[in-house]
Order: structure tokens, then sequence, then C-alpha cells
């Protein structure tokens, strides 16, 4: 049976939610909630900018609703089963725990969004399913009280942004049950997922959902949850003949070089151990500047105070070896604060552009 609990308060009856509090995650997520058992049709909601610059768009009950039902079916969830929401119902992620909740009329446990969500579960109300970002996800397995709720989660959806190839090699070797999701807020939460078992990620669209490609390689999608409507991302995809599909990277991101389409975020999970080796905990992103001869030249950013010159040539010829010679960065850039974007992404735009005007 659905109900909510943010402490040690538990809100059951639709008079439960007129509740007023003064704590921001449990104020939206009452009024959301109300709305829903009200019968509200229509909420707007803010994107993310997966497929353009963030706006504002209008989801309807039903796509919110579909895409809870596919879901449910998807991972057969049932009303005993118990939901943790530890994302904040300000986005589409946060309100779909919600819905999911009172759709399949399952207990749902609200915590403060934050970093090691699983902290101050206690070992009664472990909850079978969670959708988390990969930095929670992180932040979970390095508390070895934390890691071993999660090994107890009969599914953990992750979402957001792309798990590092070291996390899914981590979430496999501790036999957690963790799926990727894809999706972005137009399609309403994901329209696919794929299974982390340390080898590449292939996304199974959802029952009911259509992709394909345009000129670009980029997807389409047109699904339920988008209300129908075809939606055109930037994410470079591979699709193979049984209709699933591996993510590339992002468009907007190639690099071309000397007529050679680099596609920055493919490269990134393959070096990323080679760079925390030699930089550890230093966020880095590659990317194209202008060059006179190749058109853009691909580099290595590297968020630091510290230029280390002498150990980012080491870095270039560790990585000359893993990547092919198109493929190489030419030069290390360091850079003491990545741009980002409102919800926390590193913004890769403005981020080479400040770059490019300081080299």
């Amino acid at each position: 049976m659905f109900q909510l609990q943010f402490e040690n308060q538990i809100f059951r009856k639709p008079n439960d939610f007129l509740f007023h509090s003064e704590n921001e995650v449990l104020q939206q997520a009452l009024s959301f909630c109300r709305d829903w058992m009200e019968g509200k049709e229509k909420f707007i909601q803010k994107t993310s900018g997966s497929t353009g610059a963030p706006k504002e768009i209008e989801i309807t009950r039903d796509q919110l609703l579909t895409s809870a039902q596919a879901t449910g079916a998807f991972f057969e969830i049932g009303s005993m089963d118990r939901l943790l929401a530890c994302l904040h119902p300000n986005y589409i992620a946060g309100k779909m725990m919600l819905v999911r909740a009172m759709v399949w009329d399952c207990p749902l446990i609200l915590v403060e969004p934050k970093s090691d969500p699983l902290q101050d579960i206690p070992d009664n109300l472990i909850p079978q399913f969670v959708a988390m970002v990969p930095l929670q996800v992180e932040n979970s397995l390095s508390n070895p009280s934390s890691r071993r709720k999660l090994q107890e989660i009969k599914h953990v959806l992750i979402g957001g942004a792309p798990s590092s190839v070291l996390l899914q090699q981590q979430l496999a070797e501790h036999k957690i049950q963790a799926w990727q999701s894809f999706g972005m807020t137009e399609t309403v939460s994901h329209i696919a997922l794929a299974k982390i078992n340390g080898r590449t990620l292939w996304y199974h669209p959802l029952p009911g959902v259509q992709i394909g490609q345009d000129d670009r390689e980029a997807l389409w999608i047109k699904s339920p949850m988008s209300g129908n409507l075809r939606i055109q991302t930037n994410d470079r995809v591979s699709i193979n003949s049984s209709g699933s599909f591996r993510w590339l990277g992002r468009v907007d991101f190639v690099v071309n070089s000397g007529g050679i389409k680099i596609f920055p975020e493919v490269l990134e999970a393959q070096i990323e151990s080679t760079v925390n080796d030699l930089f550890p905990e230093k966020r880095f992103i590659l990317g194209g500047l202008p060059d006179s001869i190749l058109g853009e030249k691909l580099v290595l950013l590297i968020e630091s105070k510290d230029q280390n010159q002498q150990r980012a040539k080491i870095l270039l010829d560790q990585l000359r070896t893993i990547l092919s010679r198109y493929e190489s960065p030419r030069d290390v850039i360091f850079v003491k604060q990545f741009d980002e974007t409102a919800s926390g992404k590193i913004n890769r735009i403005k981020t080479l552009a400040h770059a490019s005007l300081d080299h």
C-alpha cells in the first residue's frame, strides 16, 4: 500500500498530503503527490538540455503513468516492494519515484538528496528498488555499511549521467543488481535499460518504444512516454539487429581532426584508469581546440590548480600506447575549475571555450 515516509513522519491519506513543511524536499514531494491524487492532468517540467537548450515543457499524466507502468512491468515490482526516493522531486527522476510508488501502490521512503543516501537507512527498511545517480552509487560503494545495503537491493536504477567503466566494474565485482538507464526529461524518464555486468552496455528499449537514427547516426525515439511524438536526440548510437543500441557519445561534442571524427566520451571511458593513476581524483574531459593544420586538435583538459607538466608528458606517452595515432590527444591543458551546468554536470562547450582563450 502506498505511503510516504520522511524521517519519523508517515503520510497515507489524501488529507495527510495537505501538511505544510519547512523542508523543501518534503514540501515539493507532498505538493506533487497531492496534485497527482487530485487527478491533475498536466505538469510543467524543466529539461536538462539533452536535446537542446534547457527549457520548460509540459508533460501529461498519461506520459508519467505509462512510464511508471512500463518500468514496473520490466522489473516485476509488487505492492509489497519498498522504494527509496533519494533524488530531488524538482527533477523528473525524483518525480518519477513518487509516481512509481503511487502507481505501483508501494511504500516509499523519502530522504534528502545526498552523496550517500543509504547511510542512514536502517537495516529493517532497506528498499527493493532505488534510482540513483552515479556519484551516489560511487559513495555508497566506498562505505562498507552502504555497500552491504546496496547488495541487498533487488534493483538499482542508475541515471542522470553515464556510469564510468570503473564504476561498472565495481558493481559487477560486488554482484550488485544494477541497471543503467537511458532517457531524458522529454521522454519522461528512461526509455531503455542496460544491465551492468562489466561488459559493454547495450540498451534494450522498453515495450512500445521505437528507435532509429538520423543522417548523423543520432538516435530518435518515439514512445508512449513521449506522447508518441518523435524525439530527436544528439546522442550518436550503434543499433544492432535485435533492436538494442550502444551509446557512443554526443554528436555536438564530436571533434573533426584532419577529417577524422573523434567522439571524446568513447575515448574517455578507455583512458579513465590511466588518467586516474597519474592524476587521482581529478576530473578530466577530451575536446577539440582550433588548429591551423588539422582544423581541430584533440586535447585533454584536467581540472587542477597544480600544473604538473612532467606528469602530463608521461601521461601523453602512456595514452599513445592505448589509443591510435589519430585518437591520441596532442596536449594536456590544466584548468583551475571546469564550467558546470545548472545540474552540476561539466559544461564541455564553455570549458573548452575558456581553455581556448587561455591556451
